[in-house]
């Protein structure tokens, strides 16, 4: 029995629908949930509340799912020349513009929803954030390092999370933000290398194109400038060894991937590089979480 074509149609909506807010590639939410989660910890002295790790989870979902609709639609005419991305929903005709409008509006609703579980300094924050995500994708027309736009939509979780603790803001919380802006940055160049050439084509900016050939020196020196205002903002907030050791083997990684991309990786290795960061901002939340679980209060 064949499937009725109204179904069908449906379903294939449905699995465009997944591919606009990459369901099935979770690794860019996490990489904008770990620094709010880092935050929240911190904020919370080890002790973050169920209910906001719930919300932020929920929120870092639901912004990158918007984050990427709202880049493939300000990018399809772009993405339908370049192999890579040829294929997406909006280029292929699978998805048309107003349908994902429809999904960008959807999704945007729901984290107003969830923003105004937070408290009001926390909605406030909010705002610029709404327009970072709105504004970034268009930043690479006429920007030369739109990565570092990428690093502060994706690093204003963290004031926004600080807030939702403490209902305020201390250099302690800018200094998560600013390492965040900088790691956002970094891993943002190594993604932007498997586009290079396409980017050059169409006149597309991004750090990989600006630094070219230096690009690994900008990277590991984003990484140097990260890990130290995260030792920073440790020693502000009393972490110990247990913290510091787990930035000692994000460095030793940091190390290893600088070696990498200045022998000019090819698509497929620029992208594991990419997402290994995924692996970095756990690590990270491990040395937090595991510095506050083994150190006595008492040292504090």
């Amino acid at each position: 029995m064949h499937e009725p074509r109204g179904m069908s149609r449906v379903a294939d909506k449905l699995i465009a629908l997944t591919e606009l807010i990459r369901l099935e590639k979770p690794y860019g939410a996490l990489l904008l949930l770990w620094p709010s989660l880092w935050a929240l910890t911190i904020a919370s002295e080890g002790r973050p509340s169920v209910r906001l790790v719930v919300l932020f989870c929920l929120g870092a979902w639901i912004m990158r799912s918007a984050g990427c609709a709202m880049n493939d639609l300000a990018d399809r005419g772009i993405d339908g020349r370049v192999a890579r991305t040829r294929h997406r929903p909006l280029p292929s005709g699978r998805l048309t513009p107003p349908e994902a409008l429809v999904t960008i509006v959807a999704l945007l609703l729901i984290a107003a929803w969830i923003v105004w579980q937070l408290p009001p300094l926390t909605r406030w924050l909010s705002v610029p954030g709404i327009l970072l995500a709105v504004s970034y994708p268009f930043t690479k027309r006429f920007f030369p390092a739109p990565q570092f736009v990428m690093g502060v939509a994706f690093g204003w979780g963290v004031p926004m999370a600080w807030s939702a603790v403490r209902s305020d803001l201390n250099p302690t919380a800018w200094l998560l933000f600013a390492a965040t802006v900088c790691w956002a940055a970094a891993y943002d160049t190594i993604y932007a290398m498997m586009d290079e050439t396409d980017d050059a084509r169409l006149g597309v900016h991004s750090t990989a194109r600006l630094f070219g050939r230096g690009s690994w020196l900008a990277v590991i020196g984003l990484e140097v400038i990260m890990l130290a205002l995260l030792v920073w903002a440790g020693r502000r907030a009393g972490l110990h060894p247990v913290f510091f050791s787990a930035l000692a083997a994000v460095g030793l990684l940091f190390l290893y991937q600088a070696s990498r991309v200045k022998m000019q990786p090819d698509r497929e290795t620029a992208f594991r590089l990419f997402r290994a960061h995924v692996g970095v901002g756990l690590i990270i939340l491990l040395g937090i979480e595991l510095d506050y679980a083994l150190v006595p209060m008492v040292i504090r």
